[in-house]
C-alpha cells in the first residue's frame, strides 16, 4: 500500500493505517478500545505518530473523527495537522483520496529517552480508541540504519 499525505508539503507513507483507519463496522465494535503503540524517534525532529482518517466501504471518505489529548508528554509537544491521504489498494478500494489528521510528536534538542501520552480518538457511531504512545527519543546516531 502507498499513501501520500498532502499538507504543506508531500510525505510519503508506507506501511498500515492500523487501528487508525475507519471503516463502516460489519459486527458490533466495543465502544471503546485501548492500544499501545511505540515510535522511535530523533530530539527536536517532528515525527509522525498517528494518521486518523475514515473511509466508507463506497471508497469515499465519512466524517473525520474527534481527537484529544488525554495526557500530554512530559518533555515533547503533539501538532495535529490536516492533510490529505492518497492511497491505492486499501482494502476494497483501487484509488482513493481522503481528508486526514495527521499527528506529530517533537522533543526539544537536549531530551533523550521515554515520553509517554495518552491520546483519544472519537468517531462517528459512538467507537472511541484510547491510544497510549511511548516514543522513545534518542540522540544523532541513535536510530537504526535501514
Amino acid at each position: 500500500m502507498r499513501v501520500i499525505l498532502q499538507a504543506c508539503a508531500a510525505v510519503l507513507i508506507c506501511g498500515s493505517f492500523g487501528a487508525a483507519a475507519a471503516q463502516a463496522p460489519q459486527q458490533p465494535v466495543p465502544s471503546e478500545t485501548t492500544v499501545e503503540r511505540q515510535y522511535r524517534a530523533l530530539a527536536n525532529r517532528d515525527t509522525q505518530i498517528g494518521i486518523y482518517l475514515n473511509v466508507l466501504p463506497d471508497c469515499t471518505s465519512g466524517p473525520l473523527p474527534t481527537i484529544r489529548l488525554v495526557s500530554p508528554p512530559t518533555a515533547g509537544k503533539v501538532v495535529v495537522k490536516s492533510a490529505k491521504a492518497k492511497a491505492t489498494n486499501y482494502k476494497a478500494c483501487l484509488a482513493l483520496e481522503v481528508p486526514a489528521y495527521v499527528a506529530f510528536y517533537k522533543a526539544p534538542p537536549e531530551f533523550l529517552g521515554d515520553d509517554v501520552l495518552t491520546i483519544e480518538v472519537k468517531y462517528q457511531g459512538g467507537r472511541t480508541e484510547i491510544q497510549k504512545i511511548t516514543v522513545k527519543v534518542s540522540g544523532p546516531g541513535g536510530q537504526q540504519k535501514i
